[in-house]
């Protein structure tokens, strides 16, 4: 029966039993309870501490709605599944949206920080556009919006410096022929269990700061097989570039680091232990679970929309006429938040995105903390009364850390005047939003973009709160803050 009843080739150097891993992969894709019963709305399938029903919901097909209170007396809207398209919304409301599709299809290709749920998106995307019109996510990240809107047959463009964002994103959104994708892993499987590390010449091991302290030796020679057994695949390039995303998904699990923090760091109190052919069974893991969803991706994908991503676009400078775009839908990212290059450093290296310093990718990033001493010998204003208190209490605290906020929310404001002039009269931009804290103060995002927002010429059409319950990458428990806020803007 070829690979699948196979444990152990006797010339493998790893006892890797492939039959395991798919009794693995099974178990995690069996069937479970998911979305609520249309039947029994008043039945809530995911319990949350703090939160109570209230009585009242309504179902749709794929969904459902109801009113509950949580541990403050608040009243919210908890929405399961997808969202519908006509959910009445009122400023200030508060919504709980719980997210059944982050890993379906190609959105759990790869772990990506603080990316969209891809309901919330897809909502956005149907109720503020048509089919065939054009979408704009100026800070594209994992490619969510991307993605849903292909799904929807909405042309969309997707911007960011990221190299390693772009990558992801053209993967995420490329169909691909289902009978090479079963070709590619069946052959894969079988170099997994002929592996050899006299396979590895050193000429195979990616150079990189600090690669020996990243990675054990034996993890090292393994991930440099199987990158070249990706490579001599007799396969597109299209189909090679979704199996190295599949290898750069095992990265961080297989190096020394902390799999869970956003900078790529080792934490020896961790005590992480990381094996010998962990590599190899993590990537067989990868390729059995991912293949299926991109094949179902595939089925589903129109031929005729398109995606671009271009790389001489930025967020503050859209390479794009006045009046392009139909609509906008970004989350982009917080002031002092996550260090993206830092977060992905480790993925860059492995597909040779990257390869030295990553200083000058960082400081291409809105949001980043690579800035120089003289651009914070002094205090600087926005002009936004609200934010320029904020910032000058943090001035008081840390020079440094008060720039970072003021050119933050500068960038945001030159992306906002971007987006304003590449949409169309009466598109919106939707902005996905939470705050934070920089040294122990209270950053209100959302409410400076706001600020900024109408100054730049928007109309603030609504914004409502949408309570977070799950964090993709942890945030240390002082740094959360519980709820995004959704600002709705309309090009007049």
């Amino acid at each position: 029966m070829g690979f699948q009843s196979r444990c152990l080739n006797t010339r493998s150097f790893y006892p890797v039993c492939i039959e395991d891993i798919e009794r693995r992969v099974a178990r995690r894709n069996s069937p479970r309870p998911s979305r609520p019963d249309s039947k029994a709305t008043s039945q809530l399938p995911l319990p949350i501490e703090g939160v109570h029903g209230s009585g009242t919901s309504l179902s749709t097909e794929r969904g459902s709605v109801q009113e509950v209170v949580n541990a403050f007396g608040e009243r919210i809207v908890r929405v399961d599944g997808d969202i519908p398209i006509d959910l009445p919304l009122s400023n200030g409301g508060r919504y709980l949206f719980i997210s059944y599709d982050q890993t379906s299809l190609t959105h759990g290709l790869h772990k990506y920080p603080a990316k969209f749920f891809p309901e919330l998106p897809r909502w956005l995307i149907s109720r503020y556009s048509r089919p065939g019109d054009i979408v704009l996510d100026p800070f594209t990240g994992s490619g969510t919006t991307n993605v849903e809107a292909l799904l929807l047959r909405r042309h969309s463009v997707g911007i960011d410096v990221d190299p390693f964002s772009r990558f992801l994103c053209r993967v995420k959104v490329t169909p691909l022929s289902e009978s090479e994708l079963i070709r590619c892993q069946q052959e894969l499987i079988a170099r997994i269990l002929a592996y050899e590390p006299s396979a590895v010449a050193d000429t195979d091991l990616p150079v990189f700061p600090y690669r020996d302290n990243w990675f054990n030796r034996d993890t090292l020679l393994e991930m440099a097989y199987l990158r070249k057994c990706i490579k001599a695949l007799d396969a597109s390039q299209e189909a090679k570039s979704f199996f190295l995303v599949c290898l750069s998904s095992i990265v961080r699990a297989v190096s020394n680091a902390d799999d869970n923090c956003t900078r790529t760091v080792i934490r020896k109190r961790l005590n992480k232990r990381v094996y010998p052919a962990d590599a190899l069974k993590r990537f067989a893991e990868a390729i059995l679970i991912n293949v299926p969803k991109m094949a179902h991706f595939s089925r589903l994908c129109p031929a005729d929309i398109k995606v671009e991503l271009p790389s001489d676009s930025d967020a503050r400078d859209i390479r794009y006429p006045s009046d392009f775009f139909d609509l906008a839908v970004t989350s982009p990212p917080y002031a002092n938040a996550v260090d993206y290059p830092r977060t992905h450093q480790l993925e860059m290296y492995w597909l040779d995105l990257a390869r030295g310093s990553l200083t000058p990718l960082k400081k291409k990033h809105v949001g980043t903390e690579s800035v120089s001493c003289t651009d914070y010998a002094h205090l600087h204003r926005l002009g936004i009364a609200s934010a320029d208190h904020v910032i000058k209490r943090i001035f008081e605290k840390d020079k440094r850390r008060a720039y970072i906020a003021y050119k933050y929310l500068e960038d945001m404001r030159s992306n906002l005047s971007e987006v304003l002039r590449t949409l169309k009269n009466g598109g919106r931009y939707v902005v996905v939003v939470g705050n934070n804290r920089i040294r122990g103060e209270l950053f209100e995002n959302w409410r400076y973009i706001k600020d900024m927002a109408v100054g730049v010429g928007f109309e603030l059409e609504c914004y409502f709160g949408s309570e977070i319950i799950n964090h993709f990458i942890k945030v240390p428990r002082e740094e959360r803050i519980m709820t995004d806020w959704v600002l709705v803007l309309r090009k007049p």
